[in-house]
């Protein structure tokens, strides 16, 4: 019956030891077809044929290596049609569209000198070039100096130049990376050297309000995907000079600009180092967004908590560098990462900060219940419906069987179909463009729940118990912490299906392991609570001090300066008293 099945369907078994080879090319086939008879013939011309395949292999992987290690090594020749054939090999012209090579004359006593200005159409500023670059080259340009290479390159950079960024270059691969960055090069007969001038002038989103973290009182700043912008964003909040922007590129191909914020007389050196090392050793072709860098920075891939915090809001962040820690700006992506972070730091909403102090710990214990009911509410209903009913009301348990009566799913089935039912309903809310999206949401959760209680397939309490648990995750500050919460909540249903409460302890247990294991750049995730530290960095992360008691910054990042102000930072409150003191002793 197997064999009549494969010859009707036309199966045929792969052979194992088939390999992918080249096509032979005429020249072999006449080879081996000349040594059919030798055998010792046959393998010498198939060891041949491999040796060519090898071969070519390797002379195509040293052609690929060339032009770049060329591009690196080589340097700037003197003569200008060197430069010119080099430049259209490396940019392929005229097939790349997008690339503007422009030919003049520089004059000199009455010589015209060759030279070109080579840059991106759409990443350049036209009018710059233009204005600031050809005009003064071309038609400013009859110098009554020194017909020598020194005399002309000092003329042109201290006279004829007026850019605020001109960098002299002596290889390609200087030029070439500030043309890919929207910069243009211009290449001059005789010089050794070329000039890489900053005309940088894409388009780009302006500064708006932060999408993912908005708040009602506090900065309405969020970032772009221009890294000077962002970095300048940070600038405006921290006026310090000791605030360092180190500039890191990551990625062979992509050449991503990534900056790393730190202040040089808090942050501890150690934590530096080792962002520095782990930037550098980032080893990819291409790094588009801070969602890759984060992936790539991370210690620990499987984890389900989140080791570097990623936000869009400057303020943020200039408060987190402020404590010690260390920011990083990806050039393209609207979120800047921070490490080290802790559980406690993506706990935390920026309006915490910014509104009174009884205010924030009505804030802080709301946001505390909805993480809570979130994870465990729907495990715990499941737990105590099918283990512990003696924990809930008579009256409640007649209403929660009647409601179940005409339902013929078992509870798990039935929590696990309005649960993911949600989760579509969110992830397509979010997908859909426009306003369209929470309409969406809002009307497909009323018609699907009031249309499933209808047709008996879930009961009424249980859309109450999955309205509150999606209400209670929308309270999570911190976007991928509230993605972690949702992949455990359904670990502590099916525990709590399992297991009832012993279950769901079970799960707190293991989830406490695995947090308290978790560390981000040496600092445990847990802390100040596990391990502790200092009284005064535990109660003002879980607890917020009033902000004239914040007096000294986390232990646990070991900085440089430990005080952030002094221990009486109001001296108003007694500064009529000290001014009486001071009065009768004189």
């Amino acid at each position: 019956m197997r064999n009549f099945l494969k010859s009707l369907l036309l199966f045929k078994e792969p052979n194992k030891a088939e390999k992918f080879i080249l096509k032979e090319n005429k020249q072999d086939t006449e080879t081996k077809t000349g040594a059919k008879d030798d055998s010792h013939g046959e393998s010498k011309n198939s060891e041949t044929f491999l040796n060519k395949i090898l071969g070519s292999k390797q002379d195509d992987k040293k052609k690929e290596e060339t032009p770049e290690e060329s591009k690196q090594e080589s340097k700037i020749d003197k003569k200008l049609s060197k430069n010119l054939a080099y430049m259209k090999k490396v940019y392929s012209i005229p097939v790349n569209g997008d690339i503007i090579l422009r030919e003049f004359d520089i004059m000199v006593k009455d010589r015209a000198i060759p030279a070109f200005i080579l840059f991106y159409d759409g990443m350049t500023d036209r009018e710059i070039i233009n204005n600031y670059i050809l005009t003064p080259l071309m038609l400013l340009s009859n110098l009554d100096i020194k017909d020598d290479p020194k005399s002309i390159i000092h003329y042109i950079k201290n006279h004829l130049l007026p850019q605020n960024q001109l960098k002299e270059a002596r290889k390609y691969v200087d030029v070439i990376d500030e043309i890919n960055f929207g910069g243009c090069g211009i290449f001059i007969d005789g010089l050794d050297r070329a000039f890489a001038a900053d005309v940088k002038g894409w388009e780009h989103r302006g500064v708006e309000r932060p999408n993912s973290e908005q708040v009602l009182r506090g900065p309405q700043e969020g970032f772009t995907e221009v890294i000077r912008i962002n970095t300048a964003l940070v600038r405006k909040i921290l006026k310090d000079e000791n605030l360092i922007v180190e500039d890191i590129i990551v990625g062979k191909r992509s050449k991503t600009p990534c900056s790393m914020l730190y202040i040089k007389d808090i942050t501890n050196k150690s934590l530096v180092e080792e962002m520095r090392r782990r930037l550098k050793n980032i080893k990819v072709d291409y790094m588009i967004d801070s969602g890759e860098l984060e992936q790539l920075l991370e210690e620990s891939s499987f984890s389900l908590i989140p080791q570097l915090m990623a936000t869009e809001r400057p303020d943020i962040v200039a408060a987190h560098i402020a404590d010690g820690k260390i920011g990083v700006v990806v050039h393209g992506s609207p979120f800047v990462l921070l490490a080290p972070v802790t559980l406690a730091d993506l706990l935390q909403s920026p309006e915490d900060a910014y509104v009174r102090l009884p205010y924030a710990h009505l804030l802080r214990f709301i946001r505390f219940l909805g993480i809570l009911l979130s994870l465990l509410l729907p495990g715990l209903f499941i737990a105590i419906t099918n283990f512990h009913q003696e924990m809930i009301p008579t009256d409640l348990v007649f209403a929660i069987e009647a409601s179940r009566e005409q339902v013929p799913f078992p509870s798990l089935i039935e929590l696990l179909l309005m649960e993911v039912m949600f989760e579509l309903i969110r992830e397509a809310g979010i997908r859909i463009p426009g306003p369209i999206g929470p309409t969406l949401g809002i009307i497909g959760a009323l018609i699907l729940g009031q249309a499933a209680v209808e047709a008996s397939i879930v009961s009424p309490i249980l859309i109450i118990i999955v309205a509150v648990t999606g209400i209670g995750s929308f309270a999570v500050p911190n976007f991928a912490l509230g993605l972690s919460f949702r992949v455990l909540r359904f670990g502590y249903i099916f525990l709590g299906a399992m297991a009832g409460f012993l279950g769901i302890t079970a799960g707190l247990f293991i989830q406490g392991i695995l947090f308290v294991n978790s560390k981000s750049f040496g600092v445990p995730i847990t802390v100040p609570t596990g391990p502790k530290t200092s009284a005064s960095a535990s109660s003002n992360k879980l607890i917020r001090l009033p902000i004239w008691k914040q007096e000294r910054r986390a232990d646990y990042l070991n900085t440089i300066n430990e005080n952030k102000q002094p221990k009486v930072s109001r001296k108003w409150i007694n500064y009529n008293q000290n001014e009486g003191k001071d009065e009768n002793e004189k």
